[in-house]
């Protein structure tokens, strides 16, 4: 099969991930390329970056006109995120491809265990009644953010997190940023998906200027139809998770992301 009809489907995988999960379509992206199409992790991150930052533009424009959109805070958490990856970028042009390798399969056995410990948990959860306020509160009227220093601490420390990886890693930060919103205060699954969304929309295209500038070069046969049909996936994604439970959506991403680790550790040892 031609190399750009690989990506293609790869990117039709990614995106319907996106589309479903609000995150998750670097950590995805990244091994599936390298697995794939042979690609090293250096000529993978600027493939991926570009796919997201495409499409995540269009899912967070999609959720802006629904009024889903939080983007002040996804404004804060982008803005630290984008201040943090340059030294992610930094460490990752110095590390080892195997060290980064198992780093990366490391993260995404921490983000699917940590999916499926808490979708576990869930089901004998406190009513919402009986259980400790949020950290950052909302307003029950607009469902928007009350804004106290605490608040936007939290924000910031979340986009930090997010932009280090992103840089280190070449990984948006939306399995990052999509469970600590949904950790951190009571926005409906539907707003965080599209407030992650737009942190990667920023994150993303940040850090790709930032590696292009440093000298990576960027496939531009394999990242244009990967962008492509990504922008296709999320969109069929956005659609489909309106039918579906947000826990069974979650509980077969965190199935995907261990299987991916599995298959990077493998190639990473062998």
């Amino acid at each position: 099969m031609d190399t750009e009809l690989i990506a293609a489907a790869l990117g039709l995988l990614v995106g319907l991930v996106m589309g479903l999960t609000g995150a998750g379509g670097t950590l995805l992206a990244i091994p599936l390329l390298m697995a794939a199409l042979g690609l090293t992790l250096p000529e993978a991150v600027p493939v991926s970056l570009l796919a997201v930052a495409i499409g995540a533009t269009v899912g967070a424009w999609r959720g802006f006109r629904e009024s889903l959109l939080r983007y002040r805070a996804a404004t804060l958490i982008a803005t630290v995120g984008l201040l943090m990856s340059p030294i992610g970028l930094w460490l990752g042009a110095r590390a080892p491809h195997d060290v980064l390798a198992l780093l990366f399969a490391a993260v995404l056995v921490l983000s699917g265990v940590r999916q499926l410990w808490r979708l576990r948990s869930g089901s004998t959860a406190l009513p919402e009644s009986m259980q400790l306020p949020p950290l950052c509160p909302i307003h029950p009227d607009t469902g928007r953010f009350r804004w106290r220093p605490r608040t936007a601490l939290i924000m910031s420390g979340i986009g930090g997190v997010a932009g280090l990886l992103s840089g280190l890693l070449g990984v948006g930060g939306g399995f990052i940023v999509l469970p600590a919103l949904m950790r951190v205060s009571r926005l409906s699954f539907s707003a965080c998906v599209a407030t992650t969304l737009m942190v990667l929309a920023v994150v993303s295209s940040g850090t790709l200027g930032m590696a292009l500038l440093s000298g990576r070069a960027l496939l531009w046969p394999i990242a244009l139809p990967f962008a492509l049909l990504v922008v296709v996936g999320l969109l069929w994604g956005q659609r489909l998770g309106q039918r579906l439970a947000p826990h069974k959506v979650q509980g077969a991403f965190a199935v995907l992301v261990l299987g991916v680790a599995v298959m990077l550790i493998h190639d990473a040892v062998t």
